[in-house]
């Protein structure tokens, strides 16, 4: 093929090029009704509106909302504390232990005398010993206790270390089984060593509130 010949199917491919690149930069937007891809589901409405109305539902006379083991949905429900104060409760409660009392729920932001006083006869602190005045009798509540289901074990005087503890170690504790137990070693060796115990909390199948039961049990060195 002659170098005129070359020349002139080179002027012809950047023609076409050039009108395609035209096109798509001229082309319309989607007409109205164009089909869009399916949105996710959503969650299911009935759940949704049981939930809603659990939230909604004061409590009871009598009843009493342990914080040391509650999830952020149960202590929403105490007077006076909406869904933002009580997850930051749970999220204190996960980075420094489980409260002694409400001289310790004090150290929470938001949480101030007048509330304090509010709470007092309101709130439980289960799992610090029946020898703190402030936390009350660690009698078995049924409300509260059946939010993980089965007794509440002793808090251990040697916490477990998350960067050293073996399958065996974590196995141990409550609520984990040998599944979780291997996801943590898993995320240990794949991520490096847990800053802190909150960090459980990015184990896959570790809820918020699994995490918050297991801290007192927890230590990371």
């Amino acid at each position: 093929m002659s170098r005129e010949a070359r020349s002139v199917l080179l002027l012809l491919g950047l023609a076409v090029a050039g009108h395609g690149a035209r096109w798509l930069l001229q082309r319309p937007a989607s007409p109205p009704g164009e089909l869009l891809a399916t949105p996710p589901a959503s969650e299911d409405p009935s759940r949704q509106r049981a939930r809603s109305e659990r939230l909604a539902r004061p409590l009871g006379r009598g009843e009493q909302v342990d914080l040391n083991y509650a999830p952020a949905e149960e202590i929403a429900r105490l007077p006076r504390i909406g869904m933002s104060l009580a997850k930051r409760i749970v999220a204190d409660r996960v980075a420094h232990g489980l409260f002694r009392g409400l001289a310790d729920l004090d150290r929470v932001p938001g949480v101030g005398p007048a509330l304090l006083g509010t709470l007092a006869d309101r709130v439980r602190f289960g799992g610090v010993g029946a020898a703190n005045p402030a936390a009350g009798e660690d009698a078995a509540n049924p409300r509260i206790s059946g939010i993980y289901g089965g007794p509440r074990e002793p808090v251990s005087d040697r916490p477990v270390d998350l960067n050293s503890a073996s399958e065996a170690d974590l196995k141990a504790l409550p609520g984990i089984g040998r599944a979780r137990a291997l996801a943590i070693l898993a995320y240990r060796r794949e991520n490096g060593p847990f800053a802190a115990v909150s960090d459980l909390g990015r184990v896959p199948g570790f809820s918020q509130a699994l995490v918050a039961r297991l801290a007192p049990f927890l230590a990371a060195k």
